[in-house]
């Protein structure tokens, strides 16, 4: 497979004014460049980075679950950044709406943390945080898959970005989305989710569906709050969910 030529320093330079301190970097392996970057923090190191990883051996999706990981095929990378916003819910959100308005108009943002192509899964995203010495840092985990993978069991299989985007390659979608990333997370510091809440709305995914929660929960989707919960109207009245431990599927 040819050498991939990574736009680390283009990215570098956009971040710079905002970020002097921002690296990139791009490591051929890793178990998991989520993991990689919480050991630094948790080591004291702080520095803004984006972590690239080409592959991963052990890469983590939500709840614990394995991300395939493949030169080529995705785009696994980590962003850390020391955050200190006044409210953490809608994180995740916020990272979804800035992934999917940076890459096309139909991706639709599955709560909390799916972008999603026709009901079929397109990538994932994996928020971690430490605070240390009453310093927060955040660990911004994304996977985006580029070309069609193979179903593995999964019903139905997952989609691909080349299918809305045919020459895209893992590093010109990198270019893509990095930088608008870096300045949503900035502005999530200082403003939360709920300025984002209605660009939100207009890619949500569950919004109107029936749905069913892995707690036992069902009901209809009412879209999101401004918190970032998912409102669910049940039989008991509307109930908020703001949990990330809970899966949130569609009834088909």
């Amino acid at each position: 497979m040819p050498h991939t030529a990574w736009p680390a320093e283009l990215i570098q330079e956009q971040v710079y004014p905002l970020l002097p301190d921002f690296t990139v970097e791009v490591l051929p392996e890793i178990d998991s460049s989520n993991s990689e970057l919480m050991r630094r923090a948790r080591s004291g190191q702080h520095e803004a980075t984006l972590l690239v990883a080409e592959r991963q051996s052990a890469g983590r999706g939500r709840m614990g679950r394995v991300w395939r990981s493949l030169p080529g095929e995705s785009l696994t990378f980590s962003l850390g950044l020391s955050l200190t916003p006044k409210d953490w819910s809608g994180l995740s959100l916020a990272v979804g709406l800035s992934l999917a308005e940076s890459l096309h108009p139909d991706i639709r943002l599955k709560w909390p943390n799916d972008l999603w192509l026709e009901d079929r899964k397109l990538g994932g995203i994996l928020v971690e945080a430490s605070s240390m010495g009453g310093r927060s840092h955040v660990v911004v985990g994304v996977g985006l898959n580029i070309l069609a993978m193979p179903a593995a069991g999964l019903n139905p299989a997952p989609a691909a970005l080349t299918e809305l985007l045919p020459n895209l390659s893992a590093a010109a979608c990198l270019t893509r989305v990095a930088w608008p990333l870096v300045q949503t997370l900035l502005q999530f510091q200082t403003k939360g989710f709920a300025p984002l809440q209605n660009r939100f709305d207009l890619r949500d995914a569950l919004k109107g569906r029936r749905v069913h929660t892995s707690d036992g929960q069902h009901g209809l989707a009412l879209g999101v709050s401004s918190g970032g919960g998912l409102r669910l109207q049940t039989e008991l009245g509307v109930q908020e969910i703001h949990s990330a431990e809970i899966s949130v599927r569609p009834f088909t």
